[in-house]
């Protein structure tokens, strides 16, 4: 960056003091620098010039252009031109021009010419300023009209739905800020492209927040919260009513939560929506969780399952009766996995009774049974009723309390296969949990059969995942955990001389696609029901899981690293 100064003091932009007193002041990073250079008097412009002089790239002036299309900007994707600072702004032929802050960067041009190899481009580089970079970056979080038109269509589908709706509901908001955008794009169509958005981007949520200054509106996405839109303060009251009109919620409830659902056709498929309201500081925060059945239902090896935790599952769903317990954070993919379990079960042969909360996915020959705590039909009193449904398999979505529990043992215990959910950190945590719940420690033994931990780790994509060296003290703590695991097990890794990091390209703009779970299993045997019936403290547990065979969750996610399935650093944020 001397040299660009310099070429401001040869054309006597700054002269020799000043730059020795900018020299002396900072060793600030090169928009630090520019910014004060402004701040000095400097214009913007200047500066371009000098940097393009200096450089010995082009420069090009955004703002002269005009707004980029959508159409241009979905080749670069928003996360790699924040953080390689640089933005797509023409498109001829098969020739990108692509605009960039710092062109010097060669870790930004290594991933401009991997983006542009995907795409079968060639690439023209351009200089650009910080403030027609910024420009750019708000294209990508702004509602323009391109997203509107591609993705708007979803105002229709919901019109055939055949909801009532207000005729004063679809007028347009009144906002100064947003009054452009409002007209362009009413409320009902404004609703529209944010569920579409997210349904055709594979989100599992969607956050509808107000903030001091803005609506804000964020997708989780491969389980990360990403902000898709900012939408102006205005209207915000609107975007709630309209949610609240297609899931029946009161309008004018708006001191304490409320919850509810709709369903939208896409195509040749349904896809719901599960909705939550919650008042806060700024007003209602709306959560709609997306449940898509098209997606289907996984096999446990898709999941993610391999090796000793999926022969443990396999050998205990054949059994006749006991419990089977999943446990994990909310969102650790849990529902999913039970799924995946009773499609290896004998729907023919057996009765399979679910309690369900809610119905995510229709499973053929499965009796599923949607609860309504609003009616006083929980999992509890489901339960009861479902005894006398003859079943020989009864799957609970959730055991929340102390009376779900007992009644979940006592089906257990009289010849009931019972598969349900649980809250505990890891799959030792179960036993000591059903002791707090009021369950008695000798009833544990006879009933509980396997307790099953996990968590969801983002995929990394097959087409640009980032190879790394797998050396130094990374290494050295890998073969150490590796060292820790039973042998079974640790018989069957192979090191590789490299693992891999996820890579921003067009396909997969995070560098990852979809997700995987991290397991580990723990099952009943003589030595733990000894430890159970004398002193069920968890090292004692952990140490008779260790006998079986048991690896932990951490454990299974190594093993994937190593097999490039998902990254280290993904791996560290959860276990």
């Amino acid at each position: 960056m001397a040299h660009f100064i310099d070429i401001l003091v040869k054309k006597n932009i700054i002269s020799s003091d000043e730059l020795r007193k900018l020299r002396a002041e900072t060793r600030a990073k090169p928009r630090e620098l520019e910014e004060t250079l402004m701040a000095r008097g400097i214009s913007e412009d200047e500066i371009l010039s000098a940097k393009s002089e200096a450089l010995g790239v082009p420069s090009k002036r955004v703002k002269e252009i005009g707004r980029i299309p959508f159409d241009i900007l979905k080749y670069i994707p928003e996360e790699s031109a924040r953080y390689y600072q640089m933005a797509p702004i023409a498109l001829e032929g098969k020739v990108l021009s692509v605009g960039m802050a710092n062109p010097e960067s060669n870790e930004a041009k290594e991933a401009l010419r991997f983006i542009a190899s995907k795409l079968g481009f060639s690439t023209q580089i351009f200089l650009i300023s910080l403030s027609d970079l910024d420009m750019v970056l708000k294209e990508y979080s702004g509602l323009g009209g391109e997203a509107v038109k591609v993705l708007g269509d979803l105002e229709t589908v919901l019109s055939e739905q055949k909801m009532e709706i207000p005729e004063e509901f679809l007028k347009t908001v009144e906002s100064q800020k947003g009054a452009r955008l409002i007209e362009e794009a009413p409320v009902t169509k404004m609703v529209a492209v944010i569920l579409r958005h997210a349904v055709e981007g594979r989100a599992s949520d969607i956050h509808i927040e107000p903030t001091r200054q803005n609506l804000r509106v964020r997708f989780r996405l491969d389980g990360i919260l990403y902000t898709s839109l900012l939408l102006p303060l205005g209207v915000h009251e609107a975007i709630v009513s309209r949610v609240k009109i297609l899931t029946n919620m009161l309008l004018d409830e708006k001191r304490k939560p409320q919850d509810g659902r709709f369903s939208v056709s896409l195509g040749a498929r349904n896809v719901d929506f599960r909705v939550s309201t919650f008042p806060t500081s700024f007003g209602e925060k709306v959560v709609l969780r997306i449940l898509d059945p098209s997606k289907g239902v996984k096999d446990l090896e898709q999941l993610g399952l391999s090796g000793y935790n999926f022969e443990v599952i396999k050998e205990e769903l054949k059994a006749p009766y006991g419990m089977i317990l999943l446990t994990g954070p909310t969102g650790s993919g849990k529902t999913t996995t039970l799924y995946a379990m009773l499609q290896m079960l004998d729907r023919e042969k057996n009765n399979i009774v679910s309690l369900e909360d809610p119905v995510e996915y229709v499973v053929e020959g499965v009796n599923q049974s949607q609860i309504k705590p609003e009616i006083n039909y929980d999992f509890a009193t489901g339960l009861r009723h479902i005894l006398r449904q003859d079943p020989d398999i009864i799957l609970v979505g959730e055991i929340r309390d102390k009376e779900t529990a007992k009644l979940a043992v006592q089906a257990a215990l009289t010849g009931h296969l019972v598969l349900s959910t649980l809250h505990t950190n890891n799959a030792i945590g179960v036993v000591p949990r059903l002791v707090d719940m009021g369950i008695d420690p000798y009833l544990i033994p006879p009933t509980l059969r396997l307790a099953i931990a996990q968590r969801l780790l983002p995929t990394l994509c097959k087409d640009s995942k980032a190879a790394v060296p797998l050396k130094g003290g990374v290494k050295e703590k890998i073969l150490k955990e590796i060292a820790e695991i039973p042998e079974p097990t640790r018989k069957t890794i192979k090191i590789p001389s490299e693992i891999y990091a996820p890579f921003p390209s067009p396909k997969c703009p995070r560098g990852t696609e979809g997700r995987i779970a991290v397991f580990e299993a723990l099952k009943m045997t003589e030595e733990l029901e000894q430890i159970i019936l004398t002193n069920p403290a968890e090292p004692l547990i952990f140490k008779e899981a260790r006998r079986q065979g048991m690896i932990t969750m951490r454990e299974d996610g190594i093993i994937k690293v190593l097999n490039g399935v998902i990254s280290l650093e993904s791996l560290e944020s959860v276990a």
